[in-house]
């Protein structure tokens, strides 16, 4: 059965907001904002990046996505939103944008959850360093 209209809309409305959300919190611990929705393949769609952000101090790529909840539950339960499938979409993702920008330097993939919906205030728990890039001695693990 089709989703009607307004609960489609509603989704996106509160994943934009997610996302907006999660910009001005990247912004306040000193990140540049370099990219936000990026599409780095035009010849494969589902190969997208929430946001991308430079931190200057330790001069890091950062990609970083973004999942918008309603409200708390456990932790594991939350990041299999991110399963393994989503996360080879992400690896390649960013492999395509770091070719595309021939950026050499270091990277690094985090999640970044923002609890609530518009017109509230939103909580977030910031998760840096998940596992994503093949150097895992730069990088925690997943289940940390």
């Amino acid at each position: 059965m089709p989703q009607r209209p307004e609960a489609a809309n509603t989704g996106v409305e509160n994943g934009r907001w997610g996302e907006d959300v999660a910009v001005e919190h990247l912004r306040s611990l000193g990140y540049v904002i370099v990219d936000r929705n990026a599409r780095p393949c035009r010849w494969d769609r589902r190969l997208e990046i929430d946001i991308v952000a430079y931190d200057r101090r330790t001069d890091t790529m950062i990609f970083v996505e973004v999942k918008q909840h309603k409200a708390h539950s456990d932790r594991e339960r939350r990041l299999r939103s991110v399963d393994r499938r989503k996360l080879d979409l992400l690896r390649k993702a960013c492999r395509a944008w770091t070719g595309r920008n021939r950026w050499r330097g270091a990277r690094r993939f985090d999640v970044v959850e923002v609890y609530g919906e518009p017109g509230g205030r939103p909580e977030i728990d910031h998760i840096e360093r998940v596992r994503l890039f093949e150097r895992p001695e730069r990088h925690v693990n997943w289940a940390d």
